[in-house]
Parts: C-alpha cells; sequence; structure tokens
C-alpha cells in the first residue's frame, strides 16, 4: 500500500492503532486495533505488548515503506524518544529509556521511520483538520482521562500547552482534572471504591457521586479560565474518556467559566480516538 503509515495511540491502560491513508487522511477500513496493557508491568512486556499490534498491522497490510507515528502522554523527549514519565502510575518502567530504540529493534523498524508526538497536541491537530475544531484558527484542547493533556492551535498548527503540572489548589492541575482525582474523591465521601469514571457515572442518582462530578466541573471551570485568559481562543475541545461524561458536569463547568465572565463554545471531540491516530500520522505528510 503506498502512501499508508501506522497510527498509534499511546493511552494509559491500552494500544489502538490503525493504518491511516496520507491522501485521504482517515484510517484504513479494517485496519482497527485496540488492545489493553500493562502500564505498571515492566518495559520488557510493555514493548513487547506494543510490538504485537505493530507487527500484526504491518504484516497484514504489507505498507510500500514501515513507518509509524506515536501518539505518545507526556512528559516525554519526543525527539530523542526518551520517555520522563514518572510516578504517574502508567509507564513508570520505560522512565529514562529511548523507547523508540527499543521498539525499532523489537519490531525490526529502522529508528528513523519512528516519530513521537505529544498526544495532546495529535488529538487537537485531528480535529482541526476534520472534527470538531474544523474551520477554526485558535483552538485550545484538553484530553482528559488518566493523565491531563493539553494543547493550543495557532494558524492551523496544533502544539503542546503542557499545563498538567500548573500549580492548582494545593498541587498540580492533573491531581484534580483526570480519573484518579475521581476515583480518589469519591473514596473520600464515601469509603467506597470505583475503578473509573465510567463506573461512577453508573451509580448516580446517587447523590456523592453527582457531588464528585459538579466538583470536578467547577475544577475544570477554574483550570479553563486561565487557559482561555492566556490563549484567547475561539473554541475549546474536550476529549479522553472524561469527556464522555460532560453532560454530567458541563452545568457546573459553565457555571464557573460565567463567573469568569467567558462564553464560548466548548465542544467535545467528534473523531473519536481517530483524531490522535490521524493526527500522528500526519507528521508523515509534512
Amino acid at each position: 500500500m503506498n502512501n499508508v503509515v501506522l497510527g498509534i495511540d499511546i493511552g494509559g491502560s491500552h494500544i489502538t492503532a490503525s493504518m491511516v491513508d496520507l491522501d485521504t487522511r482517515d484510517v484504513v477500513a479494517g485496519s482497527w486495533r485496540r488492545t489493553r496493557v500493562n502500564s505498571a508491568g515492566t518495559a520488557e512486556s510493555i514493548i513487547r505488548e506494543w510490538c504485537v499490534v505493530i507487527t500484526e498491522l504491518f504484516d497484514i497490510y504489507k505498507p510500500a515503506q514501515k513507518k509509524l507515528a506515536l501518539a505518545m502522554p507526556g512528559p516525554f523527549d519526543y525527539q530523542a524518544g526518551i520517555s520522563l514519565m514518572k510516578n504517574q502510575q502508567k509507564y513508570d518502567a520505560l522512565f529514562g529509556l529511548n523507547v523508540k530504540e527499543l521498539l525499532s529493534a523489537a519490531c525490526k523498524v529502522p529508528v528513523e521511520n519512528i516519530h513521537m508526538i505529544n498526544d495532546a497536541a495529535c488529538f487537537l491537530q485531528g480535529e482541526v483538520f476534520g472534527g470538531a475544531a474544523h474551520g477554526f484558527t485558535r483552538a485550545i484542547g484538553l484530553t482528559l482521562g488518566t493523565g491531563l493533556g493539553s494543547s493550543r492551535v495557532l494558524d492551523g498548527v496544533a502544539e503542546d500547552a503542557d499545563l498538567w503540572k500548573t500549580p492548582f489548589k494545593d498541587s498540580i492541575a492533573e491531581d484534580y482534572i483526570s480519573t484518579r482525582w475521581f476515583v480518589k474523591h469519591y473514596f473520600e465521601l464515601t469509603g467506597k471504591t470505583v475503578k473509573d469514571v465510567k463506573e461512577l457515572s453508573e451509580l448516580l442518582p446517587d447523590p456523592k457521586a453527582q457531588d464528585v462530578f459538579n466538583e470536578f466541573g467547577t475544577n475544570l471551570g477554574i483550570f479553563l479560565a486561565s487557559f482561555i485568559r492566556m490563549d484567547k481562543p475561539d473554541i475549546v475541545i474536550l476529549g479522553g474518556n472524561i469527556a464522555n461524561a460532560l453532560p454530567l458536569f458541563e452545568k457546573s463547568l459553565k457555571e464557573e467559566l460565567s463567573r469568569n465572565k467567558i462564553a464560548l463554545p466548548i465542544k467535545c471531540a467528534t473523531l473519536g480516538e481517530k483524531s490522535a491516530i490521524i493526527g500522528a500520522a500526519s507528521s508523515w505528510s509534512k
């Protein structure tokens, strides 16, 4: 297959991959793969689990050249390929290692044929091309999941805003705007454990569960107000698994923004996981 590359989204608990046709800027039908990954495993086991997916797709679709692009969570030295993630409850075993070289050796792909790009920037780049931010020249995006990704678009080009470690309340933003905050705060309120935001949403109309969503919306509004004042975007795009629960915290989010005299469109990403994969793969079209 000509002008086709492998786009990959590395999540906190999974790898999602698809062949991407750079001419149509869309995924190749039938090539979508999503597999759970033990991100608390050893470096060897993580790389092996990723390579199973990579090797399978290259073997099936046989592109003219084996080229891949990974949307990776940060912190990460994307140019060198070295993971800087530590104490984030995901991929700690990769800290300080050259992931690009490990993948190259394990998957038998030339190291120069591996691109690594910030996942938040990839997500917003995909949405600008053909999703919820299409037609906007100034936009900001947040990926809400096991971590907090932030990105901005200026003149159609997305970049990592790297705001996850912004001082927030008594800690940093990611400690309040991520899955672990939901799990921790619900336990503090009830003494009960949930594994993620989806499980918490299934407890509604439990008033304590709704309290958690309301407080999250307020926290997100406080964080976004600062980001909006800094970048002056025309639209805000929300992605990641937590964004699927937007109706449960949208009211408190908009109330907080209103208190800050901010009114602008807030939309969920429309391409789903395709946005990060297409955004990453598009790095080979430049």
